[in-house]
């Protein structure tokens, strides 16, 4: 059962991997236009601080505890351990789980390069997969008709799972102004989509357990991380502390 955990002024989603990948699964066959959120440590700093980024959050169907962090005070709040549901995870899971169910899927951002290598893994692997679209937008705001025929495209495929990777927060902002036009489960789910492809490496499971990926990430991208990684999360030990001795 699938209950929820208020950390700092977020929402996030709690209970075993395997219900989350079975609940998305259900919000996409349904057709109900819903989305999906796997919130980190940057995403839940930037909804404390954004009131507009908070409401999105607090409007999404599911927010997944996507960092270990995130993670560890939901279960805190909740009274009981509770596992990380990364993006980065639940993109394989769900593919895998959709090609046993005969569920179709989508694939909205990143680059042309970064698609082709998703659909040659996905068609490797799930060879039975109903891959029905991928789409790599441009790297700038879309005009109007830009738009309304992405949306078009989108919804002539009909998938049931739309994963989505356009970087935090524009893909959750996105995913939210299109509940209502786009009929699929949408799924922010960022840099899985280079995990997938196999561009990038995660860390071994040992290390993701002691939270060390967002100092990977940080080694690998430093000038364009260094501010996210160690500014917020200094600010969001900062703001858990401060929460936790006002309830206290």
């Amino acid at each position: 059962m699938l209950a929820t955990q208020t950390v700092l002024n977020s929402p996030i989603t709690t209970g075993p991997f395997g219900e989350f990948v079975d609940r998305i699964l259900h919000l996409g066959a349904a057709r109900t236009s819903a989305y999906v959120c796997c919130a980190n440590v940057h995403m839940v700093v930037e909804a404390h601080r954004d009131p507009s980024f908070r409401k999105v959050l607090a409007e999404a169907d599911l927010v997944t505890p996507d960092g270990g962090p995130v993670a560890s005070v939901a279960g805190w709040r909740g009274g009981h351990p509770q596992e990380r549901v990364a993006g980065m995870d639940l993109v394989p899971a769900l593919l895998e789980e959709a090609a046993r169910r005969g569920q179709s899927v989508y694939f909205y951002g990143t680059t042309d390069d970064v698609l082709e290598a998703i659909v040659a893994r996905a068609k490797r692997e799930l060879p039975t997969l109903r891959l029905v679209g991928t789409c790599a937008p441009p790297f700038r705001a879309l005009t109007a008709e830009e738009e309304a025929a992405h949306v078009a495209a989108i919804n002539a495929a009909d998938p049931d799972l739309l994963f989505v990777a356009l970087g935090c927060p524009r893909q959750e902002r996105w995913m939210a102004a299109h509940r209502g036009q786009i009929k699929a489960c949408m799924l922010g789910v960022g840099q899985a989509f280079l995990v997938y492809a196999g561009l990038e490496q995660r860390l071994p499971v040992w290390a993701r357990r002691l939270w060390l990926e967002w100092a990977y990430r940080l080694w690998l991208e430093p000038r364009r991380l260094w501010k996210r990684y160690l500014v917020t999360n200094s600010r969001f030990l900062f703001l858990l502390a401060r929460t936790s001795l006002a309830k206290g």
